[in-house]
């Protein structure tokens, strides 16, 4: 007779697996973001490496890279939330793991902050 889904450790280790994949985009988006606000200051500095006038910085990279920070941080939360809410359901059953991935919740939860300290930095930069 194969093992319940809550008595099969190999359901615990793919939640995990799909934790640490989802942390993984967070952390994307958020790099994808940095890189796209300071793309309009490359721009901006190019030109003027050129003897160019000065260009302004235009705030639609600016904002756009900003919600893919934004978004990464959401990512990540979502991710740290929905990964508990799936490990408590998997211990109301009868199998109840030694330990939830406080590790793959803590980094999702970090790269979160990580994130918001991006936002912060690219709010505050312009």
């Amino acid at each position: 007779m194969p093992d319940l889904p809550e008595n099969d450790p190999r359901v615990y280790l793919a939640a995990e697996r799909t934790l640490l994949a989802w942390i993984r985009t967070g952390l994307a988006l958020m790099g994808f973001g940095f890189v796209v606000a300071r793309f309009g200051l490359f721009l901006r500095e190019l030109e003027a490496s050129h003897g160019g006038p000065s260009v302004r910085l235009p705030h639609g990279s600016h904002w756009f890279g900003i919600a893919l920070v934004l978004m990464g941080v959401m990512v990540n939360l979502l991710a740290a939330v929905q990964h508990t809410r799936f490990v408590n359901r998997l211990r109301k059953g009868r199998w109840s793991p030694q330990h939830v991935s406080r590790a793959g919740v803590a980094v999702a939860i970090a790269l979160a902050l990580a994130g918001i300290a991006v936002t912060t930095y690219l709010l505050s930069a312009r």
